[in-house]
């Protein structure tokens, strides 16, 4: 499934902040504690409007992580009253704006809000189009043992079940070959 740009933009940088917990993925390790991870985040996932660069924003964006990691954890049904509580509290106006080097999308909040809250209404935004494209089944949990990272999987065929954090995908099969070597030298 292919969603168009700034969906797949907001889901991705959403995976991205819910992966910055410590609780998830492989390590045990916060990835948003200061100034220096905010602008990596922004560097990865521009985001247009006012950013403060200051301790508030950062223990803003902190707080809006386990929302967005609540999205992975139910099911399209259950997401819809999480993600319209998100738009509520962003008081969600959506428009068609054109800015920089996209072309026409929507900005549903004003660029003086917090960024925490740009992010969190542009993610219900984005997850907008997953429940009502009907493709829920995409937003997934890596399946790898040892991790709980989140993704959506843009596949063409749904077929990805492992994340990108924690190169989960190659661990796993390394794993699979040396169980199946030990069963044949057994």
């Amino acid at each position: 499934m292919v969603f168009i740009r700034d969906t797949e933009m907001s889901l991705r940088a959403a995976a991205a902040l819910v992966n910055s917990l410590p609780t998830v993925g492989t390590e045990d390790v916060d990835t948003l504690v200061d100034q220096a991870d905010l602008d990596a985040f922004l560097a990865e996932f521009p985001y247009s409007g006012a950013v403060r660069h200051d301790d508030d924003e950062i223990a803003a964006l902190r707080a809006i992580r386990p929302r967005l990691r609540a999205l992975w954890g139910v099911s399209r049904d259950r997401a819809v009253p999480l993600v319209n509580e998100m738009l509520r509290d962003g008081r969600a106006l959506p428009q068609l704006v054109i800015h920089d080097d996209y072309d026409w999308h929507i900005h549903a909040t004003d660029e003086s809000d917090p960024l925490a809250t740009r992010i969190l209404v542009e993610a219900a935004m984005a997850f907008v189009d997953v429940i009502r494209s009907d493709q829920y089944d995409r937003v997934r949990v890596c399946e790898a043992d040892d991790c709980d990272a989140v993704y959506v999987d843009y596949s063409k065929n749904g077929s990805k079940r492992y994340c990108d954090v924690g190169n989960c995908g190659n661990r796993m099969n390394v794993n699979a070959y040396r169980r199946r070597r030990a069963r044949e030298t057994a």
